[in-house]
């Protein structure tokens, strides 16, 4: 085949994407005039972004079956909650709380979100911690252990939680594993590396084994352990969060959760191992034992993804952000944010709020860190301060609002989160949890380079040709 008869069957199959993306698919007009412009200006690089990063029109068959499986699960136990805190003489116990009623009415609605009590939260932002906390509570466990995970390395680390599982599973306790198969296999996470695991008797479940497609990833870091103890957060498993890989340094935060939240864990982690094995043990008390009074932390587990109409966790962050009238802390490892969060904080800050954002010094992902830098200048002119950490790699995805509320999860602040990916959040409204947040935010502002106006304007023509090409690409998706 010549490339002349290549090139002319390439500029066919995207002249059939466009009329899928303009006639089938509900992109936002910024990502299908970028698509567009990929598909006709770059033919054949076009070809191959569309086929990997593209065809949005397939996910509502995709996952139809999943979103209508989650809301028959959810519809009933969040009505009545949501009547009862929709009535506006309703007053929480906790005064921060009820100052984000509107917040927790909207997590509600949007994503069934129910609003658990009595829970007790650890924060751990250092690997060794989280891990440590982790080995503990498998070591600990009873009956069963849930971990869904986006990537577990086939490394020390990996190999290390593996065995753990399989001593437990040769215990007698019920072990369930779900990866991403493209997160996992990434990190050399093969069916072969799992085996001792599932010869002890564990059950493995692999999300979307369609290793080719880019998007619809399970990105969500969960771990349920016998019901009573969950963490959350944006550590996944392997060295390198640990600060053991290239990036060297790993600052990352989660949440270690006793209490009523965990159910919600335990419910969200059953609607995907549902969906991936077609199994669902149902709901035993074994599995949903009665909470307790673990502390006082309120928590809303708020999950988005391909399957979920609107977007729910990017939607919590912007009304988190509106609702602030002192501050707004954020950190993120990718900041390619869309118009309607650059607008929720440009106003915030306008209004005099405290709005400051901490990216990473070092790229993963090059094209992303660039353009994160390009979103980060358009902010400062209107008084959004910005950072870049030094020490390491940052990780965490994480916001705290006023020292009061906040959310800490696996979510991103990029439009690959907030459309493209299956993301998990922990949304929290107390001021203890916030204060340690904020605080651990402020201890690395000390480790942090502030990015000025006058700097960001300083910068080289190479770094401004880098932004305005990767920034071209960040709408795809």
């Amino acid at each position: 085949m010549t490339f002349d008869i290549l090139f002319v069957i390439i500029m066919v199959l995207n002249i059939l994407f466009a009329v899928t993306i303009v006639f089938f698919e509900r992109k936002n007009p910024t990502a299908a005039m970028a698509w567009l412009m990929v598909l006709f200006f770059l033919p054949p690089i076009g070809f191959f972004l569309y086929l990997f990063f593209g065809q949005n029109y397939t996910r509502q068959r995709m996952f139809v079956v999943k979103r209508e499986e989650d809301r028959r699960f959810l519809q009933e136990i969040f009505l009545a909650q949501h009547r009862e805190f929709a009535d506006t003489r309703y007053r929480f116990a906790i005064p921060e709380v009820d100052e984000f009623r509107e917040a927790i009415l909207l997590l509600l609605q949007n994503n069934r979100a129910f609003l658990t009590g009595k829970n007790r939260v650890d924060l751990y932002t250092r690997g060794e911690d989280k891990f440590d906390a982790l080995f503990a509570a498998i070591r600990e466990a009873r009956h069963h252990i849930h971990l869904e995970y986006f990537i577990l390395n086939n490394d020390e680390l990996g190999r290390a939680v593996v065995h753990a599982l399989a001593e437990k599973a040769l215990e007698g306790v019920e072990v369930r594993l779900l990866f991403d198969a493209m997160g996992t296999r990434a990190g050399g996470g093969t069916q072969k590396a799992f085996s001792e695991l599932t010869d002890a008797g564990g059950k493995i479940g692999v999300f979307f084994p369609s290793v080719y497609r880019v998007n619809y990833r399970n990105h969500r870091k969960i771990a349920v352990i016998d019901g009573t103890v969950g963490f959350i957060g944006g550590f996944n498993i392997g060295d390198d969060y640990l600060g053991k890989g290239p990036l060297g340094p790993w600052r990352d935060t989660a949440f270690r959760i006793a209490g009523q939240a965990v159910q919600m864990l335990q419910l969200r982690f059953f609607l995907d191992w549902h969906y991936v094995t077609g199994g669902y043990p149902g709901p035993r008390p074994r599995y949903f034992p009665a909470p307790g009074d673990h502390g006082t932390t309120p928590i809303q587990i708020v999950s988005s993804g391909p399957d979920t109409r609107w977007s729910p966790i990017k939607e919590g962050y912007i009304k988190l952000i509106n609702s602030a009238r002192e501050s707004v802390y954020i950190q993120t490892p990718y900041f390619v944010p869309d118009e309607s969060v650059t607008d929720a904080l440009r106003i915030a800050a306008l209004s005099g709020v405290d709005v400051r954002v901490m990216i990473p010094c070092k790229p993963d992902h090059p094209f992303v860190y660039w353009a994160s830098l390009s979103f980060i200048g358009d902010l400062l002119d209107a008084g959004v301060r910005a950072y870049t950490y030094d020490n390491g790699f940052l990780h965490a995805k994480t916001i705290v609002v006023d020292g009061k509320a906040g959310s800490v999860g696996s979510a991103n602040w990029d439009v690959r989160s907030f459309r493209l990916n299956f993301e998990a959040n922990a949304f929290f409204y107390d001021a203890a949890v916030g204060a340690e947040l904020a605080r651990a935010f402020k201890e690395d502002l000390a480790l942090s380079t502030e990015i000025t106006l006058e700097s960001y304007r300083a910068r080289s023509r190479r770094v401004r040709m880098k932004e305005s090409v990767s920034r071209l690409f960040s709408p795809l998706g």
